[in-house]
């Protein structure tokens, strides 16, 4: 990220592609929509309404992208859920299904961010467990672009 880009805030085209992996079987979710983009203290800010092709609707959703280093997930409304996901680490996270909050764990894979003052790229993976057991590996493609 170059370091003479300003702050802003701006309304955006978000593509959100979401692949599970859970034993084996591969489950991806694709939503189009819009949302607000914005470059505040040297963080990318991206926040959505979801929908229900994603299973949580009537949920918000902000994303905290702090270059490769960190993603931090955190949805409200009907359900809630605050994931950490930082490359090569792994953190206790609240995760709410709809049926109740779990704690989880997730660690962290590889964080690619190609994100500037039009839009870009934003790629990460994390795996899940419960209780140590692996649940799910996950992989979240965002591609933004200005309306």
């Amino acid at each position: 990220m170059s370091e003479s880009l300003a702050s802003f805030k701006k309304d955006v085209l978000i593509n959100i592609k979401g692949i599970q992996t859970v034993d084996g079987q591969e489950d991806v979710i694709e939503l189009f929509t819009t949302g607000k983009y914005v470059l505040k203290n040297k963080k990318f800010y991206i926040s959505y309404t979801e929908s229900e092709t994603t299973g949580f609707k009537d949920s918000d959703t902000l994303l905290k992208v702090d270059s490769d280093k960190s993603v931090t997930l955190i949805r409200s409304g009907k359900t809630s859920s605050h994931l950490v996901i930082e490359k090569g680490k792994r953190h206790q996270c609240q995760y709410d299904t709809g049926y109740g909050m779990f704690t989880v764990g997730i660690s962290g894979g590889k964080i690619v961010t190609e994100l500037n003052e039009e839009g870009g790229l934003l790629d990460f993976s994390y795996s899940m467990d419960l209780n140590s057991a692996l649940t799910s590996e996950n992989r979240v493609i965002i591609t933004i672009k200005g309306e």
